[in-house]
């Protein structure tokens, strides 16, 4: 992958392997939004082309009549997906409710990269591995509260980002232990880019703390065991204050084109203003009075004053973190001012504050995370903003060289690490 800069709000941005500026042209061409507009990191659908997907559960969807089902384009891809959407909602429910784990074979490439904060896995046989691990813990796991953003064409290639809820017991061994035969919750986010009805990249973000939680483990505890095991595979990123406003270079103030209301630059605005700078009194302007954010260990979050006070415990522990967006995909609704929106993100800097993440360790940490959107009425109405806190504190308590050579203990270097997907 390829690295841009972005003038417009001093935020490093990732461009997609799938030829960005291209999928930009073109998916502008098909809403009201000039091309001229879109930076190489956001990307725009109208979601009149798909069977959209906003519910508790999938099977309604499943049962959309067949006179109802929107076809999209789908060259290169298996006759029985109708769009991207659907291609999403089907292959999640075959591997995981069907348990038709040889799917995978079918629709992830045989040299996939998954990404799960720091740690990376690749290739089709760690996916297998990952999925037959979780269903051996959790052999009952269920997907709740769906929902699919996506982008593109079956030529330059499909984004999705989908996020859910599932509900399981663990009645088998896994990564974090024996059994417990505890009943648990927890919320997942994962991007995804497609082509030729193959899964070539993915980025999953899990809330693995309050999981850790429910089985009744210490998530610090644990967060050392995994840092052990997981410093050769996923070392500590070097970086430090000249990457951060302790130079004395803080984040540029983004200008919008114009005063007209367009997503792209709204959603910039959202984070310039409220992430990368902290002005935390831009809530009350991008946010309705009572909007909902259901944030991490399955906490929502209501109302302005609240969700100010997320945002300042957040940054708190990462005062000088530099905001990196690496994509924004927005799909309108019916109007140019009603979208729903998926955002994909990174907030890295030391953590020498106290703040969310405790108490300061002055260790380099990378927080990444997914962040869904409505937005009615030019305002956030609701937003899911997942981030994995146990990845953080693995970050936190990886040992430095001092602690190796005091511990004398063998490091176990995990090439996989899957623990839940």
């Amino acid at each position: 992958m390829t690295e841009k800069n972005s003038g417009s709000i001093e935020l490093a941005v990732k461009e997609e392997r799938t030829g960005s500026s291209n999928v930009a042209a073109k998916e502008a061409r098909k809403t009201s939004q000039p091309a001229k507009r879109s930076s190489n990191y956001i990307f725009y659908a109208d979601a009149d082309e798909v069977n959209m997907l906003d519910t508790k559960d999938d099977y309604d969807y499943i049962n959309i009549e067949e006179t109802n089902q929107k076809k999209q384009r789908m060259n290169g891809f298996d006759p029985q997906y109708n769009n991207i959407v659907d291609y999403i909602v089907k292959i999640t429910r075959q591997i995981w409710k069907e348990k038709d784990i040889g799917l995978i074979y079918d629709t992830y490439s045989t040299s996939i990269s998954v990404h799960k904060g720091l740690i990376n896995s690749h290739g089709v046989n760690e996916v297998i591995s990952g999925t037959l691990q979780t269903l051996h813990a959790f052999p009952d796991r269920k997907g709740l509260g769906w929902s699919v953003i996506w982008s593109g064409d079956d030529e330059a290639g499909f984004f999705t980002s989908h996020r859910g809820r599932s509900v399981a017991t663990n009645l088998g061994d896994s990564l974090y232990g024996p059994a417990t035969g505890k009943k648990v919750m927890f919320r997942t986010s994962a991007d995804c880019l497609i082509l030729n009805n193959k899964i070539y990249e993915e980025w999953l973000v899990m809330d693995t703390y309050h999981l850790i939680q429910q089985l009744g483990l210490d998530p610090v505890e644990f967060a050392k065991k995994m840092a052990k095991s997981t410093q050769k595979l996923a070392p500590s990123i070097q970086f430090g204050f000249k990457e951060t406003a302790e130079t004395g270079l803080p984040p540029k103030l983004f200008i919008p084109s114009s005063d007209e209301f367009e997503i792209g630059e709204f959603m910039q605005l959202v984070f310039n203003r409220i992430w990368a700078r902290r002005s935390f009194n831009f809530v009350r302007d991008y946010y309705e009075e009572n909007a909902v954010v259901h944030y991490v260990c399955n906490k929502d979050v209501i109302g302005v004053s609240e969700i100010q006070g997320m945002f300042m415990s957040l940054f708190a522990s990462i005062p000088n973190g530099k905001v990196i967006l690496e994509r924004v995909t927005c799909n309108r609704r019916g109007s140019d001012s009603d979208w729903d929106v998926a955002v994909r993100w990174r907030v890295q800097g030391v953590h020498e504050g106290t703040g969310y993440f405790g108490a300061p360790s002055g260790k380099a940490i990378d927080v990444a995370g997914i962040s869904h959107y409505k937005i009615r009425n030019e305002k956030i109405l609701e937003e899911w903003l997942l981030f994995d806190g146990m990845e953080v504190l693995r970050q936190i308590h990886l040992p430095d060289e001092n602690e190796l050579q005091q511990d004398g203990q063998a490091t176990v270097d995990d090439g996989n690490f899957t623990g839940v997907s």
